[in-house]
């Protein structure tokens, strides 16, 4: 405007008026803005600890003392991890109001995440200058294992509609062999579980009832290896294999059995005995939290070993690791069968999910259709290390990294309900 005064003389003082009227509300701006010297208050509520690959709620709450309503820029500086640079959240706030609100976070490695400090910039009606505050410095949130599931799956085994999870019934061959006391016979009661020397004392048809077995031993064994370091949205198959672990262990509990896990690579590590005692969970969950790898060639003669001369007891040890190629599977294969004759064997390795995009993609070059059939085969001998298990009576479950968990379970609940172990 100073520009065109010079060019137009007569403009000069209406624009020195001009300025002079800037002037005067932006320090009337100034006044409504700092003379209160607490304008808001402002918190933010994290949970006592994040969960793992889900979302998990921020919240915020602001309370307005301004005697106006108010326009609020919210700047969070949440953890580096997330490497979110354009974080920015506009509300305005009516006079002596208290507003909530929030975002979600989804962290894809377990850890400490620190917050920083929580920037609010305050405008007033004008919006000529704005006042920030700051709140809530260097707040530090671990993330745990995927807990949030154990909510979601708490219920799993004991529900009456597992139909909607997928699973269906198993047919139970013969009887469980823990007995649970003798009762006087009802209509529907298996005849062959008469119990004659209490039936002569009674004078009255008395049967045998069974339960099933309770305090089974069940080891969860993860492999931290190389293997397990492919990533599927955005976590390592060795998360995924964590956080089904600790639903699993929480379903294991609740069946009345023992849950345990380790892990392994070069070494075998982060090792809990299976127990059933009130504090095994909050046990299993510190050591899974604590797992720590640098993706080195697993060894599984280590695995043998370690099994043979620490579990004695015959109990179920779920595998979670990988196989890509059967020739990977051959070089392990002896370990496993050894492990097998001890113990029931339960071998879980991945899909490679990335693959079907290419199977089921039309081909329209020579180059795409090479692609398609490697894919093709890849796929197929995925199947064929499932049967190879098979063979030598090993159990398996070929699943997708976003299915593990509820397949896991499914399996484990098969194994109860068949009376196997």
């Amino acid at each position: 405007m100073f520009f065109f005064a010079f060019v137009f003389p007569n403009l000069y003082n209406a624009v020195w008026l001009l300025v002079l009227i800037l002037a005067t509300f932006t320090g009337l701006d100034l006044m409504l803005l700092y003379l209160t010297k607490t304008g808001i208050e402002a918190h933010r509520v994290t949970p006592e600890k994040l969960s793992n690959g889900d979302l998990n709620p921020i919240n915020i709450s602001i309370t307005n003392h301004y005697t106006f309503m108010i326009s609020i820029m919210v700047i969070d500086e949440i953890p580096f991890q997330f490497q979110a640079r354009d974080f920015k959240i506009l509300k305005t706030i009516k006079a002596s109001e208290q507003k909530e609100f929030g975002y979600d976070l989804r962290p894809t490695e377990r850890g400490e995440y620190h917050f920083g400090s929580l920037n609010v910039y305050v405008s007033s009606p004008l919006r000529l200058i704005s006042r920030r505050f700051t709140f809530d410095k260097n707040q530090m949130v671990p993330a745990y294992p995927s807990y949030l599931q154990l909510r979601k799956y708490d219920l799993l085994a004991f529900s009456n509609n597992l139909f909607q999870y997928g699973i269906k019934k198993i047919r139970r061959i013969g009887h469980t062999m823990e007995f649970e006391q003798i009762k006087e016979y009802v209509q529907g009661d298996d005849l062959r579980t008469i119990n004659w020397k209490a039936t002569a004392k009674k004078s009255s048809l008395m049967v045998n009832q069974f339960q099933d077995e309770k305090s089974q031993s069940v080891y969860m064994a993860i492999d931290k290896g190389r293997v397990m370091q492919m990533p599927f949205d955005g976590l390592s198959l060795l998360d995924y294999a964590i956080n089904s672990s600790l639903v699993l262990a929480n379903v294991i509990l609740k069946k009345q059995d023992k849950a345990g896990l380790f892990s392994f690579s070069r070494k075998v590590e982060n090792r809990v005995f299976a127990e059933r005692r009130g504090s095994q969970m909050q046990k299993i969950l510190e050591t899974l939290y604590n797992i720590k790898t640098d993706f080195f060639e697993s060894d599984y003669s280590r695995l043998y070993v370690d099994i043979k001369k620490n579990i004695n007891q015959r109990s179920l040890i779920i595998l979670y690791t990988n196989f890509e190629t059967m020739d990977g599977l051959n070089r392990q294969l002896p370990y496993l069968k050894g492990i097998a004759k001890s113990h029931l064997l339960v071998v879980v390795f991945f899909q490679n999910t990335e693959l079907n995009q290419i199977i089921n993609r039309k081909t329209d070059t020579i180059q795409e259709v090479y692609d398609k059939v490697i894919a093709e085969k890849f796929m197929f001998e995925k199947r064929l290390i499932a049967n190879e298990l098979k063979k030598y009576g090993i159990y398996s479950v070929l699943t997708q990294p976003e299915n593990l968990t509820l397949d896991a379970i499914n399996k484990y609940l098969e194994i109860k309900s068949r009376g196997i172990l």
